[in-house]
């Protein structure tokens, strides 16, 4: 799956705006969806992606896994349109 990433919160951010930490952080959103949607157990997901031993602290590990999933399902819901009234409003070249 990669490289983990190293800057993260327990917990995203929440409300219903995009936030700068969820800019910063869309490859890991998709990243959780992608190994979601493969069936990746948790426990290898957060290892691979945020470089945590669940074994070690299994409640912590299991709060960040399960909380930027829930936001990585928010922004593929609801935040990425955001994105796209951004898009829409830059000028073309």
């Amino acid at each position: 799956m990669g490289r983990a990433t190293q800057n993260y919160l327990d917990e995203p951010p929440p409300g219903d705006a995009l936030t700068p930490y969820d800019r910063e952080h869309m490859k890991l959103y998709m990243r959780l969806l992608d190994a979601e949607r493969d069936g990746a157990d948790w426990r290898e997901a957060v290892q691979v992606l945020f470089g945590l031993d669940p074994d070690s602290d299994p409640a912590r590990s299991r709060t960040i896994h399960d909380s930027h999933l829930a936001r990585a399902h928010w922004m593929s819901e609801c935040g990425y349109r955001e994105l796209v009234r951004e898009s829409q409003q830059r000028p073309s070249s």
